[in-house]
Order: structure tokens, then C-alpha cells, then sequence
């Protein structure tokens, strides 16, 4: 009998496992798969600030079957027929965006379940099911999901604990870009008294049992965050590390001036 996909990075929070990750928003399963190969514990596609639709995620969560590392779907919005669509095509592990109060943490957690615990809908022949091969998969799947859940307003800052509370929450990302706009912070995220913030909300994810997590390309900010309780960080982004490797690679042959 086919079993469900074991969700290694849910079980790796579960057992308090730091997971090193990477951010990409290039929309392409060619990068993807290089990506997969490259030793990172989870991979971020993004579909909010990327031109990435389900299609493509589709095929992005093909080029990362015959690897170790674990894809993580970020939805544009907080949305169950997003949610359903992205979780039929076997994702099993989604961070929520915007969430700032415990009420949208319960609405996001009810996307991903079946009736009577939620609002998925039912589908019988889905990838998730691979097709309908994993035998009794709908009353099965909900041991292999992972919700997390984004922070990154002031709103949901002041309402971390509650949202963090709300049953099926596994973890709680910070999104440093907009919590750093939302708190007068904007483009200076390396703002002292804002990595103050971070790391003070990361303790607070801690103490009400739920797994922390951070994107950040500073790379003593990542350890830090690591060291303090961050159990999930994103060390970089693959149109970061394009651009900025690119352009440090011409400088090497064409010095300023």
C-alpha cells in the first residue's frame, strides 16, 4: 500500500531539529531542481511577490522529488481555494502571509482540513493521493501537514500569542520586510532596535511551544536567530544570490573607475 509522504521538515520542528532554508522566487523548476540538490533542509516557492502560479509550483514540486529537501509553498494571500489547489497538487507544508489575528490563524488552519475539522475540498484522484494510490489518504493526510503562519504587522505582532495558540499552528515566521515597514523600519531591517524586535518575537514563538522561523541574507543576524530558538531560518533567496554573485563577478574584471 502507497503511504503518505513523510513531511521530514514538520517532523524535524517537531523534535526541535534547526532546518536551514532558501527563499525562491525565480519561478522556474530548472533552478529549482539545482536548487534541491544543493544540501539546504527546505526550499521557499514563493507565489506572493513572485510571477509564480500553480502550473509552474506544480512542476517546481516535481524537481524536487528526487531530493532531500522539503518544498514549502508560500500561497499569495490567506485564501482556501488557493490553499485546496496547492495542497492537491501535494503540497504539505504552506506558510500563510498577512495573518494578524486569531481568528484568520483559525481560517487558514481550517483550509487545510477535510470536513468536518475544516473547508478542503474533496478530490479523489489528486496528486496529493498520488492519484488515488495512498489508500484511505483524506483521513491519513492531516498527520504529514505543516502550517506556518506569517507575522508582519504591528496588528499581528501585538497578537502573536493568541495566533500562535489557535490548534494546527506548527510555526510561526517572521516576515522582516514587512514588519519592518509596518514599524518604521522600512529598507533598514539591520536597524538595531528592529533585530531587537525580531529576536524578542522569536522568543515569544518559543515560549508558547511553536516552532520560530526567519528569512534573513544577514548572515550573523541567521545565527543569531538560530542561536535564540529560530528553528527554521531562510539564508538567502536565488534572485539575491543571482544578482548580487553577478554582479560581483563582473567587478572582479571591470573595477570601478
Amino acid at each position: 500500500m502507497m503511504q503518505v509522504p513523510e513531511n521530514r521538515f514538520a517532523k524535524a520542528l517537531r523534535l526541535n531539529q534547526k532546518q536551514i532554508g532558501f527563499w525562491c522566487s525565480l519561478a522556474s523548476h530548472v533552478s529549482l531542481e539545482i536548487l534541491a540538490g544543493s544540501g539546504f533542509d527546505w526550499l521557499l516557492l514563493d507565489t506572493e511577490h513572485s510571477p509564480n502560479e500553480i502550473p509552474m509550483v506544480y512542476s517546481q514540486l516535481q524537481a524536487c522529488m528526487e531530493n532531500a529537501v522539503q518544498p514549502i509553498v508560500r500561497p499569495p494571500w490567506n485564501d482556501m481555494v488557493v490553499i485546496k489547489r496547492l495542497l492537491d497538487a501535494g503540497v504539505q507544508t504552506v506558510l500563510i502571509p498577512m495573518i494578524q489575528s486569531a481568528e484568520e490563524a483559525r481560517n487558514a488552519v481550517a483550509a487545510t482540513r477535510y470536513p468536518p475539522r475544516g473547508v478542503r475540498g474533496f478530490a479523489s484522484t489528486s496528486r496529493s493521493s498520488r492519484f488515488g494510490r495512498i489508500a484511505d489518504y483524506h483521513h491519513r493526510c492531516e498527520a504529514e501537514l505543516c502550517v506556518l503562519l506569517q507575522i508582519e504587522t504591528a496588528a499581528g505582532l501585538d497578537k502573536l500569542e493568541e495566533i500562535a495558540s489557535v490548534e494546527g499552528v506548527d510555526g510561526i515566521f517572521i516576515g522582516p520586510g514587512d514588519l519592518s515597514a509596518a514599524l518604521g523600519y522600512l529598507g533598514n531591517q539591520d536597524a538595531p532596535e528592529f533585530k531587537a524586535i525580531v529576536e524578542d518575537a522569536i522568543r515569544r514563538v518559543k515560549n508558547c511551544g511553536k516552532a520560530p522561523g526567519i528569512l534573513t541574507s544577514n548572515e550573523s543576524f541567521a545565527q543569531r536567530c538560530l542561536d535564540i530558538g529560530a528553528l527554521f531560518v531562510a539564508v538567502g533567496s536565488d534572485s539575491g544570490l543571482l544578482a548580487r554573485g553577478s554582479e560581483a563577478l563582473v567587478r572582479r574584471f571591470r573595477p570601478a573607475g
